[in-house]
């Protein structure tokens, strides 16, 4: 099978571009280095660059420049063909291909969008482009605004059209479909082993914003800067009396009107202001006229965080309506919160394992940074689970669980006072609508779980007032929520200590069977693989038996984030080289681990003591330990104490350029996660993604 594929749209506002996120989320997970390549892109007008290249270039980070990864403009391609010249655009593009290839395991080539005036030409284009690259083909057709009989008659034909070409269809996209369409519905006669897949309509990710309106216009901003994101859902020209105008506005509404109408202008920031009428996306103000200097003091004086965008354009009222029309909304790259919804629709509806074996051939081995963070999101979302975040008013935690929400990661609940947490959310643009948010000193749990916190720690003599005490906290209350199986897992620590993090969860939620000291590990991401590195961050000093119950930890940890475990005791040792206390300790560690994997009857490859060396780097091994399963091919290591682990990742991490994920903790009978206080956004949704595995993992989700 191929190494590409090639995405075609057979007509204009198919909503393709918006498909590009799940693609590429889709081939990331699979493929260590996914390249991208617009064959054809339109002419670019100054400050409108292609924005599907943007896109998969600052989200998905291939390493591609922009002027790479495009071929020609649509405008050469017509010329060329009209010409006769078809030979020489195939050399243009196959060239700046080839580019690509070389850097590149699999390449996503994106067809062209149908603004010009030939959509039979363009879809020629796409064709013979896809022939010339030996690309597969995916379609892509809209379902919109057609009927049932339509849309099977459209992608019959399509369809059919390719396969006489010779091209390989490898399955077709119906997207901005009708809740109701089914495929059964559609009655198509394609053969049985291509796909066919319906997304629903989602009219939002095809708005244009503001911005947008702005860019094409070549408006300026006047006011409400932060703003300029909203979608402009529909245009309303406002030439009456402002009492007639008001019951025109709708939701989303761009008001468009001369930038000398004081009054439409001051209607509309009233109107917004009142919260009885609709809420408009912006103003665009027409003919190069600014509004009475007194209403821009006026304006300026207003809250720029709920600021309508106020823009100004030369165009006068009618030319600016008319240009209006030929805006296509499409994804930018600031629209994080629409790139996040276009994923999860494409994941909801696109059953991404028929339609990854049908694109890769086979998988690397190599396992990336970015590939390793997008298999973590497509994992979490596999069997979303309840994560409690007790830190509810920290502002990287609210951005985080809107994030988390967007991209279906895990469902959230922020433990805190429910006005500060709206308020702060508000102050940060991150919308709550879909998360729960319990305040412990109003919540009804509070009574229940204070009764049980004196039960659990009866033996310790907790008074009634002490145990009131804990249960407000927000720490302890959530972690009680995990105790009683109200939520999953909890994940703190961006404000709280570690130590106050994980002290509730050592009180009551106490370890697994077996396993006697709870521990750590962090997932070291290289450039082309990930390897497990424990214990860096809880035991200071373990003796053997806690050094054998952590190998196993670990390679159970690792196991449940796909890194086969091949577990290295590691020593200033390797084998019999080396005398002392500190190897005696490993060699013991050793024989326990080997006595816990007999008895368990596990199949888990270990070694040690091995030098670090010795259990990496494949001709150390062959020298120092010849024919062992571990040693140079070791995916999990665990350090002899606290003070050697904790320094090596952090040198890996400062040296090597190696991501550093973690501590996950492990060995508590349900997940608890902590955080350092200096996390990113970033930072807390991959830990909320490796915490709700972990749950998974608890209920037996992942085998």
């Amino acid at each position: 099978m191929a190494n590409n594929i090639f995405l075609a749209a057979t007509e204009a506002r198919s909503g393709k571009s918006a498909l590009l996120p799940g693609m590429m989320r889709m081939l990331m997970a699979s493929v260590s280095r996914v390249g991208f390549f617009r064959p054809v892109i339109n002419e670019v007008r100054p400050g409108w660059e292609d924005q599907s290249i943007n896109v998969v270039l600052e989200h998905f980070e291939p390493s591609i420049s922009y002027d790479d990864a495009h071929g020609c403009t649509l405008k050469t391609a017509q010329e060329l063909m009209q010409s006769g010249r078809q030979a020489e655009l195939f050399d243009i593009i196959i060239n700046k291909y080839n580019v690509i290839k070389s850097r590149h395991d699999f390449i996503l080539c994106d067809g062209t969008n149908y603004r010009g005036q030939d959509p039979a030409l363009e879809m020629e284009l796409n064709m013979e482009l896809a022939v010339n690259l030996a690309a597969p083909m995916l379609l892509v057709v809209s379902g919109k605004d057609k009927s049932t009989a339509e849309i099977g008659k459209h992608v019959q034909t399509i369809i059919e059209s390719c396969l006489d070409k010779g091209i390989d269809v490898v399955g077709c996209i119906i997207n901005k479909a009708e809740d109701d369409l089914s495929l059964s519905s559609l009655r198509l006669k394609t053969p049985a082993a291509l796909p066919v897949f319906i997304i629903p309509e989602r009219g939002e990710l095809y708005l244009p914003t503001v911005a947008d309106v702005k860019r094409w216009l070549g408006g300026s901003v006047i006011c409400g800067e932060k703003n300029l994101r909203a979608l402009a859902d529909n245009y309303v020209v406002a030439a009456m009396e402002v009492g007639n105008f008001l019951p025109k506005i709708k939701e989303g509404s761009l008001i468009i009107t001369p930038g000398d109408r004081n009054d439409i202008i001051l209607g509309c920031i009233a109107a917004r202001q009142s919260g009885n009428y609709p809420e408009i996306s912006g103003i665009v103000l027409t003919g190069g006229l600014l509004p009475h200097e007194n209403v821009l003091n006026l304006l300026n004086g207003l809250d720029p965080e709920t600021m309508p965008p106020v823009v100004s354009v030369e165009d006068a009222t009618a030319e600016a309506i008319q240009k209006t029309r030929d805006i296509h909304g499409q994804l930018g790259v600031d629209d994080n919160a629409r790139i996040d919804l276009a994923i999860r629709d494409f994941n909801r509806s696109i059953d991404r394992d028929l339609l990854g074996r049908r694109l890769i051939a086979s998988k690397s081995t190599q396992v990336t940074p970015k590939m390793f963070e997008f298999m973590l999101m497509e994992q979490a979302a596999k069997d979303v689970q309840r994560v409690v975040l007790p830190e509810g008013h920290c502002d990287r935690i609210l951005r985080a669980a809107s994030i988390l929400l967007r991209r279906g990661v895990a469902n959230i609940v922020l433990l805190g006072p429910e006005d500060e947490v709206k308020t702060r959310a508000k102050a940060c643009g991150v919308d709550l609508k879909w998360v729960e948010i319990i305040d412990p000193t109003h919540s009804a749990m509070t009574k229940d779980f204070i009764a049980r916190y004196m039960e659990l720690r009866q033996g310790k003599g907790i008074s009634e007032e002490a145990a009131r005490e804990r249960m407000l906290d927000t720490t302890y209350f959530g972690t009680m929520m995990v105790h009683e199986g109200l939520a999953d897992a909890m994940v703190s620590g961006a404000e709280n200590t570690t130590a106050h993090t994980i002290r509730p969860a050592f009180e009551f939620i106490k370890t697994k069977p077996g396993i006697s000291v709870v521990s750590s590990v962090f997932l070291m991401c290289l450039r082309d693989r990930v390897l497990v590195y424990g214990d860096c961050a809880v035991n200071p000093n373990p003796d053997s038996k806690q050094l054998a119950e952590i190998a196993l930890s670990s390679a159970e940890t690792a196991r449940i984030f796909g890194v086969d475990p091949r577990v290295a005791m590691l020593s200033y040792s390797t084998g019999s080289s080396g005398k002392g206390e500190d190897v005696d300790r490993i060699i013991e560690a050793t024989r326990l681990a080997r006595q816990l994997i007999a008895e368990k009857q596990l199949n888990l490859p270990l070694e040690g003591p091995l030098q670090y060396d010795a259990a990496v780097d494949p001709g150390v091994a062959a020298t120092k330990m010849p024919n062992s399963e571990v040693a140079g091919k070791a995916t999990v290591f665990i350090f002899p104490d606290l003070n050697t682990g904790n320094n090596t990742y952090k040198a890996v991490q400062r040296t090597a350029g190696a991501v550093a994920i973690g501590p996950i903790l492990q060995g508590l009978r349900k997940p608890v996660n902590d955080l350092s206080r200096g996390c990113t956004v970033d930072d807390i949704v991959n830990t909320v993604a490796i915490t709700a595995i972990q749950a998974q993992a608890e209920k037996g989700a992942i085998v």
